[in-house]
């Protein structure tokens, strides 16, 4: 579904990542680690097309990402929640809703509620008055407006309180299982993340340093030696 082959790529002529190659199968739960500027952001920024300087190739569904045409990108079915809560603070929930999905004919806010009946409850409230959790929980309401076949999110859980990461991360296990939708999470809260995934890469100096599954990770004597 997504495949990154040869992939290098940086920032002003500085490198991030090192011929890097995985592919991501259709309807998986992936978690990518490693430790602050080891290139996590930067390989999910290639598969929206958010970066110039990209050498090797990124392809979704056997077609070339664009770089530079993050917006094409997404349309043809890639949602990206960066991190933090990016919402519109001064509109309502429904309509950060409405907004994220008057590209897409097919999106329901009504499918949203279903999957996240807090929203529902606030759905005239101002987006800025919802908790860190909710706000994270309506980013990703947003993002399936988008009706996308794969959901890239980046760290999700930060600033969040454990028991609202707990949230967010049964809301991402529900889309997965619930819609099919392919999911792959940058991560830096590892043991709450692997316990939703199936499969783990971890990334180091811009390097695949591992790829496999999830338990087999847990399972690491060496694994904090990687961050």
């Amino acid at each position: 579904m997504l495949s990154y082959a040869g992939v290098s790529a940086g920032y002003a002529g500085v490198p991030v990542l090192r011929d890097v190659s995985f592919d991501v199968a259709e309807g998986e739960a992936v978690a990518i680690f490693g430790h602050n500027g080891a290139g996590k952001t930067t390989l999910l920024k290639c598969a929206v097309g958010d970066i110039a300087e990209v050498a090797g190739s990124v392809t979704y569904r056997d077609e070339p990402i664009i770089p530079g045409a993050v917006f094409r990108n997404s349309r043809r079915g890639i949602g990206f929640v960066p991190q933090g809560h990016n919402v519109f603070r001064e509109l309502s929930v429904r309509q950060n809703l409405t907004i994220s999905g008057l590209h897409h004919p097919k999106s329901r806010v009504e499918d949203v509620y279903d999957l996240f009946p807090i929203l529902l409850e606030r759905g005239g409230q101002a987006a800025g008055s919802l908790s860190g959790g909710q706000q994270q929980i309506l980013a990703l309401g947003m993002a399936l407006m988008t009706k996308p076949s794969i959901l890239l999110l980046d760290e999700p859980s930060t600033g969040l309180a454990p028991i609202i990461v707990r949230d967010v991360m049964a809301s991402l296990t529900k889309i997965n299982r619930e819609t099919g939708t392919t999911v792959v999470i940058v991560e830096q809260n590892i043991p709450a993340t692997l316990a939703i995934v199936s499969r783990a890469i971890v990334v180091k100096a811009g390097r695949v340093v591992f790829d496999g599954a999830s338990k087999e990770l847990e399972r690491k004597e060496d694994l904090w030696g990687w961050f």
